[in-house]
């Protein structure tokens, strides 16, 4: 499975460097995620974390900065919605309905499905799918390899998320309020290996 962190909304004193540390305990992708954020705001973030795990990185906006700094992947949503003619890297997209996923799913390198459990970071953020409904999609297929889950995935609903087929979880608020418990993040990349 992918291990993918998406990152808070507004900047955060050392931001960079958490980043860097969770790309090195086995986070497969760091999604910058930051709505608000002006391009230089963005620019900066980016130069704050070391060259070499650029790669690793996905842009939520300013895809300019993905050939300027030879960003990995790019993640299409209602602010972003067209990649630039010049990019080859890794593209995925949000879902919220397997209707969507059914559309995209062969259209992008993987894709988010959420809210599947109740969310840790956002209030109100409940889930959208019943046990059932994610037991049929995946029986259909619907939930395969190119498809992660997001809302509320804490260590403990992995192996769930296992057994029904998706391809990786993508964390936000569990992670964040538990970024300096390494041995937590470690039982974390050990669930999704």
């Amino acid at each position: 499975m992918k291990w993918i962190v998406v990152t808070q909304p507004q900047a955060f004193r050392c931001e960079a460097e958490y980043i860097a540390r969770l790309l090195g305990l086995g986070v497969d992708y760091i999604h910058l995620r930051k709505p608000e954020a002006s391009e230089a705001e963005y620019e900066s973030l980016i130069q704050s974390i070391p060259q070499p795990l650029h790669p690793s990185l996905t842009l939520h906006d300013h895809f300019a900065l993905s050939e300027k700094y030879h960003v990995g992947g790019l993640h299409l949503n209602s602010r972003q919605h067209t990649l630039p003619e010049t990019f080859a890297g890794r593209v995925s997209r949000s879902c919220h309905s397997m209707d969507e996923v059914v559309e995209w799913k062969d259209r992008v390198d993987y894709l988010f499905l959420s809210p599947i459990f109740d969310s840790v970071s956002k209030e109100r953020y409940t889930s959208a799918f019943s046990h059932n409904a994610l037991l049929e999609a995946s029986l259909r297929g619907d939930i395969d390899h190119r498809v992660v889950a997001l809302g509320g995935v804490k260590l403990e609903n992995i192996p769930y998320l296992r057994r029904l087929g998706f391809g990786g979880v993508a964390q936000l608020g569990d992670v964040w309020q538990r970024v300096d418990d390494e041995m937590y993040l470690s039982k974390i990349a050990d669930a999704v290996r």
